[in-house]
């Protein structure tokens, strides 16, 4: 059957229909009384809703004051012990709020304060802690606050940058308390196991971290500094060892910066005899033989060069006039002969007398004490001269001995002065001059550089105003005839580097500006080949040595101080085989540059006597002859510092066909 939808509106009038009966539907009427007791109700329940969410909010409130006291406290419990009083005070009354809120202030207290305690447990808190507890709380809760918004992030520590992720910028004896202040800086915090950070301990044959005996653990922060007892000269001596800062990853230690020296071993030195700037840059290499006459004094020698091989000096002797001298180091008890001692006690205390500055040039030849000798130097070599052994305990030990025994003899104690100490012989020619087998030049240099921190620090531990200088020759930009050598330059760039990198010292250097070859007699010729006007010479002789002196101005070759290095040129001289005119024209040539420039400390001659084994290479480099006889330099050596230097100098302008001096001298 069909049917028609209809609408909601259509059917309502139906519906009603029926429930009035048919009957006509009756207006309803308002009841304002009961509408306005409905208002009421509704007006009196968001009354009430409103109090409650206020009462809220206050509670809300009072939780977060209450987990900023507790914050405060946890910060006034870390810097004074004053406010423990007043920590267990309103700890009671934390005890009546409920355990979870209880817990989470705890956790969050904790974890907020831990890094605010450090940063800032030498500013106010400490100072107001026993004064005013209010005032204290509520400057603790202000850094506290500014602590955590200026908190570093936290940085996840890998295998690549781990090494580099903070840096020690400083390892320092302090003056005042004597320990060994150790600074870090970082940007970042390091993700690690706990909060701290921790400082070890390597000795200088160590190349990584070892163990797990830390020195002392600290907070992290950005800025940390270490306190460690230095136990100068004791078996737990720290002053040659180096320093690095770790922290704990997955159970195990990890390096998080490079290893660094110390830096100021002045600061302890027993002795700080001045180092008197004297008149005259002329120095010598002088002939023990004649310090009982009065030619030093009649040549004007101001600075004067010897040797000490080590075999010489090491080992106990037999003789009664001269018995041995015992010397005790960091423990353990050393053997001196005393008769060469004693040699060394006449040379060093004549010099001395004399008002001469005198160079000792320590030299590594083979003797009783193999430890001395690098591992990888003891075999296949023939040279005279061997690499140090800085690479094992006994090596370190005996060189720090060494050189403390040297620095203590002859430091103005009553056996003479040394003021300039040269580590080695033209370390550049390995095979030569500082056997050891041939590797890379940042290995080659960093074997030589442990063994002359160890001699820099022990030197300077006793005499504060010793100078320490690593020696080159004349081969700078490649080696021409050392075997599997090195250029001096390169051997100087990767030293400055090595040594910047974990500690910089106020290293000098002595050079041999020698002609090239060693036989050419003439020093203001040279092949332009080799001797160049760039940094990149292959030679430095005297006609060149500008190079020299400018290279070490360049800003990286500078001392932390921004001074430039110092530079002596312990050996260099002009063969008479060819003609004693043309060795004195030549010597007068090199002192004329060496004078005016002021980069040059010193320079030392070699020699006051021929030496017959450079005779028979035709080196004939003495001032003297194997007689005794004076050659015609000596004239032009005495008189060239003095007024009286144009009469005995001014011949070698004709030698040399210049008409002044002019021509060759650059002020530098």
């Amino acid at each position: 059957m069909g049917t028609t939808d209809r609408t909601d509106d259509e059917k309502a009038p139906a519906k009603d229909a029926v429930k009035e009966n048919g009957k006509k539907k009756k207006k309803r009427s308002i009841d304002k009384a009961k509408v306005a007791e409905n208002k009421r109700k509704i007006k009196e329940k968001k009354a009430r809703q409103r109090e409650k969410r206020a009462q809220e909010r206050k509670a809300g409130d009072r939780k977060k004051r209450w987990i900023i006291v507790a914050v405060c406290f946890v910060v006034l419990a870390g810097v004074s012990g004053f406010g423990g009083f007043y920590i267990q005070q309103h700890m009671d009354m934390l005890a009546a709020e409920s355990a979870a809120v209880e817990a989470m202030v705890h956790m969050e207290a904790m974890k907020l304060a831990e890094y605010s305690k450090t940063q800032h447990r030498k500013d106010s808190v400490r100072q107001n802690a026993g004064k005013d507890t209010t005032q204290a709380l509520v400057d603790a809760a202000r850094y506290m606050i500014k602590g955590i918004k200026n908190r570093p992030k936290e940085v996840e520590v890998t295998a690549e940058n781990a090494a580099d992720f903070a840096t020690i910028e400083s390892c320092l004896i302090n003056a005042e308390t004597g320990k060994i202040d150790v600074t870090m800086k970082a940007e970042d915090l390091a993700v690690s196991d706990d909060g701290y950070y921790y400082l070890f301990e390597e000795k200088a044959y160590q190349s990584s971290l070892e163990g797990t005996e830390y020195l002392i653990e600290d907070q992290k922060d950005v800025e940390l500094t270490f306190s460690v007892n230095l136990n100068y000269n004791t078996a737990s001596s720290r002053l040659f060892s180096k320093f690095v800062v770790a922290v704990k990853k997955n159970g195990s230690f990890l390096a998080i910066t490079k290893p660094h020296y110390i830096t100021n071993p002045e600061v302890i030195a027993k002795y700080k005899p001045s180092f008197e700037n004297t008149s005259s840059k002329k120095g010598l290499l002088v002939d023990p033989e004649k310090l009982q006459s009065a030619e030093l004094d009649d040549l004007g020698v101001k600075h004067a060069a010897y040797n000490i091989p080590l075999s010489r000096i090491l080992g106990q002797t037999s003789n009664d006039f001269y018995p041995t001298v015992y010397y005790t180091y960091n423990g353990r008890n050393y053997a001196f002969n005393g008769q060469i001692i004693a040699e060394y006690d006449y040379i060093f205390t004549n010099l001395t007398n004399r008002g001469i500055t005198t160079t000792a040039i320590v030299l590594n030849d083979i003797s009783a004490h193999p430890e001395l000798i690098h591992p990888k130097a003891r075999s296949g070599g023939h040279a005279p001269y061997f690499a140090f052994n800085a690479a094992d305990g006994s090596g370190t030990e005996t060189i720090a001995a060494v050189a403390s025994f040297l620095a203590s003899r002859y430091s103005g104690s009553g056996h003479g002065k040394v003021m300039n100490w040269v580590i080695g012989n033209e370390i550049n020619a390995r095979s030569e001059w500082n056997h050891i087998e041939h590797m890379s030049t940042p290995a080659y240099v960093d074997e030589y550089a442990r063994a002359f921190r160890i001699f820099y620090n022990a030197l300077l531990s006793i005499n504060g105003n010793a100078r320490v200088y690593i020696s080159l020759d004349q081969q700078w930009g490649k080696s021409l005839y050392s075997k599997n050598g090195y250029g001096s330059k390169e051997i100087l760039d990767e030293f400055n580097r090595n040594l910047k990198a974990e500690g910089n010292i106020d290293w000098g250097l002595a050079q041999h500006p020698y002609n090239y070859p060693l036989t050419s007699a003439k020093a203001w010729q040279s092949n332009s080949k080799y001797v160049q006007e760039n940094e990149n010479t292959p030679v430095i002789t005297m006609k060149n040595l500008h190079v020299l002196t400018d290279y070490l101005q360049k800003p990286e070759m500078l001392t932390d101080d921004g001074e430039v290095r110092h530079l002596i040129l312990s050996e260099m001289g002009y063969t008479s085989s060819q003609g004693q005119e043309l060795q004195s024209a030549s010597f007068v040539y090199a002192y004329k540059i060496i004078e005016a420039n002021q980069y040059v400390d010193s320079m030392l001659f070699s020699r006051e006597t021929d030496a017959p084994s450079e005779v028979a290479q035709g080196l004939d480099l003495g001032i003297c002859t194997l007689g005794g006889g004076r050659k015609s330099i000596y004239e032009a050596y005495k008189y060239v510092d003095t007024p009286e230097s144009a009469k005995y100098t001014d011949f070698a302008l004709r030698v040399i066909g210049i008409s002044s001096w002019s021509e060759v001298i650059k002020k530098r």
